[in-house]
């Protein structure tokens, strides 16, 4: 039986909390649009950064499209943990009032 890959790991650590990251960092008065855009770029980037770190520990060339593929799949963990159990939790408001004020 196979391990578990790092880049699964990490997509589903990142994909947890970012919903949490994103509510912390973001004004309350934001609106429900600039945190999807704020969550997709984080998601941009973990996806991308796990990625290259699968790509350096198993010695072979950087795959965009295994990026891109990575970055969806944590937007979408991440949209689900939000409305799943963040937000009906009272965690996802929490971390807003716990974040950036004004």
């Amino acid at each position: 039986m196979a391990g578990f890959d790092t880049v699964q790991v990490l997509t589903l650590l990142v994909g947890t909390v970012l919903p949490l990251l994103v509510g912390f960092v973001n004004k309350e008065s934001a609106s429900a649009g600039a945190k999807a855009v704020w969550l997709a770029v984080l998601s941009a980037v973990g996806g991308g950064l796990s990625s290259a770190l699968d790509a350096v520990n198993a010695g072979v060339v950087w795959d965009w499209r295994s990026a891109i593929v990575t970055a969806v799949g944590t937007f979408l963990i991440a949209v689900g943990m939000h409305f799943g159990l963040w937000k009906p939790t009272g965690a996802a408001a929490a971390a807003q009032r716990s974040g950036v004020k004004g």
